[in-house]
């Protein structure tokens, strides 16, 4: 938006988390490169530009004053967070004297409050977590805290009609560093990038909110492929359902056999059968859009899927899982159960590849909040872990044992994952077929 002369902004990059990237990022003097590699339209693209708009980072960890001092700055106007889907929670631990909160809604309660008490206008504030209605959960989230903190209702008041939370839905596949190819890259540009980001060229953001926000923030003018709507839930069921929900279902499966990226999931005849049948057969049927449009959607995302520039590693995917399901597998899980009153095998074998993981029976360690983590070191402990992992309702929103069947097919899963290992009980599903 700088560049085509639309906009005259700049970011501050806050530092969710006590680990983070924010001092690389001081190191580079706050530059990173974006790489874009893939085919758009048909055509090939490989391209790269330097971000130049950070102006500053904040490590609330270490200065969590200087957060603060955030809201005294009039020229902020808006709010972006990417905390992914385990990010959006609440914490009733977390106290506004607390320095900083441990969850993201609860230091963005402390900084809009330090706004409000400056008499300072509120944010247009954009959540781009893929979980659904993420605007009205975050909003919903803050106002719980407000009343928790006793912050009044004047500053209730100030929450409603000062800011505003939109929904939003990402589309794009962003592996993130290319470490395979780091070293020739810089020798080719000239310069060292410690944080080089890859990703596809193929991009949709879609924002359901405020029309006002297309004036505001000239993205769509920009030429991105932004979409400001009433509406964005057709766009959000196709994709969280078509692409998130096939990496859901491919990480734990795959990387259980020994593959480590998407692209190789696709190039294996096993997997990409396993995959190509679970988009055709488990998820098209229960997504309530024409098909002709899935159709093509589903192809689309398979080349994407296949795109050799984009080197997308499954251990990346698997970052949070559990809550990753929850979002992306289990509402097409509940649909399919609802419409062919039988359970979707390909689903079940990936919930059960979850649970194997989770229970300390793989030759890799789960990466999730130390919550979940927790969480599954007690559930392992029973002596039906299946069936009081699927009855916890803390993990998936509800009693997974309610499902008729499920307790069955997941140990039935399980036991084929131990025994014959996950190339095996893909092969096994791919030969049954529905």
């Amino acid at each position: 938006m700088n560049k085509h002369g639309l906009f005259q902004g700049g970011v501050a990059v806050v530092q969710p988390i006590d680990r983070g990237m924010t001092k690389m990022l001081d190191e580079q003097d706050d530059l990173y490169t974006v790489l874009l590699e893939g085919k758009l339209a048909g055509k090939k693209v490989q391209e790269h530009e330097i971000v130049e708009s950070i102006n500053e980072t904040i490590r609330p960890y270490e200065d969590y004053q200087a957060y603060l001092d955030l809201a005294k700055n009039d020229a902020i106007q808006f709010i972006f967070s990417n905390t992914t889907e385990a990010g959006i929670a609440f914490d009733p631990q977390d106290t506004l004297t607390a320095r900083p909160q441990n969850s993201y809604p609860g230091k963005l309660t402390a900084l809009l409050y330090e706004r409000f008490k400056l008499g300072k206008k509120g944010f247009q504030i954009i959540p781009c977590e893929l979980i659904n209605h993420n605007g009205n959960t975050l909003k919903e989230i803050v106002l719980k805290y407000a009343k928790l903190w006793d912050l009044g209702q004047n500053f209730v008041d100030w929450i409603n009609t000062d800011n505003d939370f939109y929904a939003t839905l990402v589309d794009r596949i962003v592996p993130g560093y290319p470490k395979d190819r780091a070293t020739d890259l810089e020798r080719a540009w000239g310069y060292h990038d410690k944080l080089i980001v890859k990703a596809e060229p193929f991009l949709i953001f879609v924002i359901e909110g405020n029309k006002k926000l297309e004036k505001l923030l000239p993205l769509k003018d920009a030429g991105l492929n932004v979409v400001v709507t009433d509406d964005m839930q057709p766009y959000r069921n196709r994709k969280v359902s078509l692409l998130n929900g096939p990496h859901t279902t491919m990480s734990p499966i795959a990387r259980l056999a020994g593959i480590d990226t998407v692209g190789k999931v696709m190039q294996d005849k096993d997997f990409y059968k396993f995959i190509n049948d679970e988009m055709y057969q488990e998820i098209i049927p229960t997504v309530a859009l024409p098909k002709k449009e899935l159709v093509a959607y589903a192809e689309g995302v398979k080349e994407r899927f296949e795109n050799p520039y984009v080197n997308h590693e499954l251990s990346s995917i698997a970052l949070n899982s559990i809550s990753k399901f929850k979002a992306r597998l289990l509402p097409t899980f509940k649909r399919y159960v609802a419409t062919n009153h039988k359970l979707p095998q390909r689903i079940t074998l990936a919930l059960a590849s979850y649970l194997k993981i989770y229970g300390g029976r793989a030759d890799f360690e789960p990466q999730d909040t130390p919550e979940v983590l927790a969480a599954f070191k007690t559930l392992v402990q029973n002596d039906d872990y299946v069936t009081a992992a699927l009855a916890d309702a803390k993990l998936w929103g509800e009693d997974l044992t309610q499902y008729t069947g499920l307790v069955t097919l997941v140990k039935q899963d399980l036991q084929s994952l131990d025994q014959g290992g996950a190339r095996q009980a893909v092969q096994q599903i791919n030969q049954k077929g529905d």
